[in-house]
């Protein structure tokens, strides 16, 4: 149904470049796409590289990414990772989960994402419509983002993952959102949901009505 859905999966986030796609995940944080491809052209335009981006002061890039949440902590991020690029590894983006996750502001899954999107590696990154998905399909129990990336990877054949990581984050915002979502008249949900799973989000629906 995924694949019928979503045959192609274009990246959300507007990049021409490893390190473009890198900033643009690693500002996504607490933020959506739509509002970082709004700051991102301005941003690459004054750091196209690296060494352009190293060179910027952060209060210039802070003032370029404004709109974004936590801006004053990714301005610094994104200024000693271009930093770190430029002393560490000639100014490229490696293609290396140890290496991406040992530069500031970049997690498992932001490594992940650049991984599988601009080397081509598999990775299921899980982000929250992903975890919240899994769970309500009964492929993993919720309980923490790495187990869901155990469940999954578990499930799903290695070649489908980095496809899958865009179409199930497609489906969850179009059709299967947090709150208010009727499972039951939900294209997938409404036979891969468990009969328990239905019921707890009903009562979670009426609590949250009551408040």
């Amino acid at each position: 149904m995924l694949e019928n859905l979503y045959p192609e999966t274009p990246v959300p986030l507007d990049h021409r470049n490893p390190f473009e796609l890198l900033v643009a995940v690693l500002m996504s944080a607490q933020t959506t796409d739509l509002k970082v491809n709004e700051v991102t052209p301005a941003l690459f335009e004054l750091g196209p590289t690296p060494e352009a981006m190293a060179a910027l002061d952060v209060d210039v890039i802070q003032s370029t990414i404004r709109y974004v949440g936590l801006a004053p902590t990714k301005a610094k991020n994104i200024r000693r990772l271009s930093e770190m690029l430029v002393e560490h590894h000639d100014g490229n983006v490696p293609a290396s989960f140890e290496a991406l996750e040992a530069l500031p502001g970049v997690g498992h899954k932001t490594a992940g994402v650049v991984m599988a999107q601009a080397f081509g590696v598999p990775a299921f990154p899980i982000d929250t419509h992903i975890h919240r998905l899994a769970a309500r399909w009964g492929l993993s129990n919720g309980s923490n983002v790495d187990r869901t990336e155990r469940d999954l990877k578990a499930v799903f054949p290695k070649e489908k993952w980095n496809d899958l990581h865009l179409q199930i984050i497609f489906f969850g915002r179009e059709h299967c959102p947090a709150r208010w979502h009727d499972l039951n008249t939900c294209p997938i949900c409404s036979w891969a949901a468990t009969k328990k799973r239905i019921e707890e989000e009903r009562r979670m629906n009426d609590k949250a009505r009551r408040r």
